[in-house]
């Protein structure tokens, strides 16, 4: 098999992969009305969930207001800053950043004896992802919208139902995408974050003191105070880091360098300087714990600051709405996730998509977190779990890479990662104190979506395997079917799984109705473990005689399989292909489970059912409805 030069990629499709097009202020700008919101979106309830938290009741005293900020200030460095924006972006799968781009990065370059293992974790990071983008939209907004009991405590009846609101409505619009508003974005998250920095920075001037909280030595302190008073506390502090990891997932989109200047010289400085104000407010006014967000505004502002709250949570939300469409299209195409209905909502932005599945499912079970908790300090309880496990999975990815790909020196190595370990195990650990509280709903979440991907992959894989055992060798067909077969004019394209043998749409279609057309496509889609799949690389031909051909076609992970129009870039394979005169043949499989050892039973039901329910391959690879033909066949697995 061999790569034909003559061959081009479909023009609409990067040739690998580009950089974010733009200047760097721009891009940072960008940046910050996406990457940053869930992570901006912390002071809301983070500081003030560390105190009035009903599992561990904090003082509110100078020591202990010193310690949280001290921990908040070094985790914020260390976790958000070393681990995320200056090691692990420097781990981009061809540009693309996340946890399924690191583990087909790992899985692609790294021949490790126990693979399945780093598998298994990058899969589950990715199914706990699924649990943190419930619980975001919900305390995220909800916390924003109880800023109305400060200005009026009447208005605590109206809280849920404009959150309900709020939220019911960013779901409503993502079908018409967002690419006509995401613009103003970067604009009012940057707002924001002023609005942060400056109510943050008037606050430190009546308590300059303060600021010595940053030393380490009061981080130290706070758990010499009251060790487990002190652990527990953690689940609560571990809320201002949530969202890091959006800082490396995002990263395909903006670049290294915009989302690092943002954090360094923006993003940090405004958390920091809103952190160390609520603290100045709570040393002063200890009651303020209440709401110390919104306290530290004056009463005049505080109407004006929970619009511009909301809106930046509004944002937040939408990101993580785009970055759950974002991951389940890669899961799709790295096989984890059966075939989906996919959208596009903008002709011109690359990655604007929109899933109408994943949408109304993660609007069901919003909704329903913001009735069954109530409150943002209810969801705190919940929230946590999934971030922090999610962050301890990142770190044994990143030891992996950093042993087996990048090849550290162990004295520099060792020290760093367990430090990485140990605040991440301390954190998750804190966290899976909450679980009776709340913390069971994302492992939960999470259990359930890991179930339904491996059982996925592992039946796929069993599926594939049982029908190439029963395949024909391509010669041995071609050569007794082309003597007793009668020819038609016209292209079959015959679509595969496998690149050997003969597909089960071809015997099928030759039993029945015993023709083969003038060209015979054998045609196989093969997603790679790259974002973007180079120009020479996209696709493979070879000729079989006889008017048989057979064609690979390549694509990345966050590319989209357009088969129509991939062909009509092909030109070594007899005359150019024209829709009209082409049928696809597909075949569509009925599973029948059975006892062979592979699956349990429950999971080849399960498998069963979501084959079922997969988008057709025909609206997947974008196929003329109208040459279409699907053929079906029955595999046990």
């Amino acid at each position: 098999m061999s790569d034909s030069p003559a061959l081009q990629q479909p023009a609409d499709r990067p040739a690998g992969h580009h950089a974010p097009q733009g200047s760097l202020a721009g891009l940072t700008l960008l940046a910050i009305g996406v990457v940053f919101g869930d992570i901006g979106t912390s002071p809301l309830y983070a500081f003030r969930e560390t105190f009035a938290s009903e599992h561990h009741m904090l003082p509110v005293d100078r020591l202990h207001v010193f310690g949280v900020i001290s921990l908040i200030f070094w985790s914020m460095m260390l976790v958000v800053t070393l681990k995320y924006v200056i090691i692990l972006t420097r781990a981009d799968n061809k540009g693309e950043g996340g946890s399924l781009a690191l583990l087909a990065l790992i899985s692609r370059e790294a021949k490790l004896k126990w693979s399945t293992g780093i598998v298994f974790l990058g899969v589950f990071a990715c199914a706990l992802f699924y649990g943190d983008s419930m619980i975001t939209p919900a305390i995220s907004v909800l916390s924003a919208v109880e800023g109305l009991t400060v200005v009026e405590s009447g208005l605590q009846p109206l809280v849920i139902p404009i959150a309900i609101g709020i939220l019911v409505g960013l779901f409503m619009i993502q079908r018409t995408g967002t690419a006509r508003v995401g613009t103003f974005f970067g604009p009012i998250v940057t707002l924001y974050f002023l609005t942060l920095a400056t109510l943050g920075t008037i606050s430190i001037v009546r308590d300059p003191s303060v600021i010595f909280a940053l030393n380490p030595w009061y981080a130290l302190n706070f758990f010499a105070l009251d060790p487990w008073l002190g652990f527990l506390a953690l689940g609560s502090i571990v809320l201002a880091v949530t969202g890091s990891e959006a800082l490396y997932a995002d990263m395909g989109h903006f670049g290294r360098k915009p989302i690092r200047t943002g954090w360094v010289w923006f993003v940090l400085p405004s958390l920091m300087l809103n952190y160390m104000g609520q603290g100045a407010l709570l040393i002063a006014d200890p009651s303020a714990i209440e709401s110390p967000f919104y306290m530290l505004a004056p009463e005049w502002f505080r109407l004006p600051l929970v619009f511009i709250a909301t809106a930046a949570t509004i944002i937040a939300s939408q990101a993580v709405i785009s970055g759950a469409f974002s991951v389940t299209q890669q899961a799709i195409q790295l096989g984890f996730i059966p075939r989906l209905r996919i959208q596009h909502t903008s002709a011109a932005a690359h990655g604007q998509i929109y899933i109408p599945v994943i949408n109304w499912a993660l609007m069901v079970m919003v909704i329903l977190l913001v009735l069954f908790f109530q409150n943002s300090s209810n969801l705190a309880a919940a929230y946590g779990v999934a971030v922090t496990g999610a962050m301890l999975i990142d770190t044994c990815l990143l030891t992996v890479l950093i042993f087996t790909l990048w090849k550290w020196r162990p004295w520099l190595a060792i020290p760093l990662l367990a430090i990485f370990f140990v605040v991440d195990i301390a954190y998750f650990s804190a966290n899976l104190m909450k679980v009776p509280d709340g913390g069971w709903f994302p492992l939960l979440v999470g259990l359930v979506v890991f179930t339904l991907l491996t059982t996925w992959a592992k039946g796929r894989q069993l599926m594939i395997r049982r029908m190439d055992e029963a395949a024909i060798p391509a010669k041995i067909f071609i050569k007794s079917a082309t003597a007793s077969a009668a020819r038609v004019p016209g292209t079959a394209v015959f679509m595969t799984t496998s690149s050997e043998g003969i597909p089960h749409s071809l015997l099928h279609n030759l039993k029945h109705n015993k023709v083969l057309h003038e060209r015979v496509l054998l045609l196989t889609v093969r997603i790679e473990d790259v974002p973007y799949v180079d120009e020479d690389k996209t696709f493979d031909l070879q000729e079989l005689g006889d008017g048989f051909f057979r064609l690979i076609i390549r694509y990345g992970f966050m590319q989209e399989s357009d088969v129509p129009k991939a062909l009509a870039r092909v030109e070594q394979c007899g005359p150019q292909f024209k829709m009209m005169d082409t049928s696809f043949f597909l075949a569509r499989q009925t599973l029948i489970t059975s006892p062979k050892p592979g699956m349990a039973v429950w999971r080849e039901k399960l498998f069963a059912w979501m084959l079922r329910n997969a988008e057709s391959a025909m609206e997947f690879f974008k196929l003329p409805p109208n040459r279409v033909v699907e053929l079906g066949s029955q595999v046990e697995i």
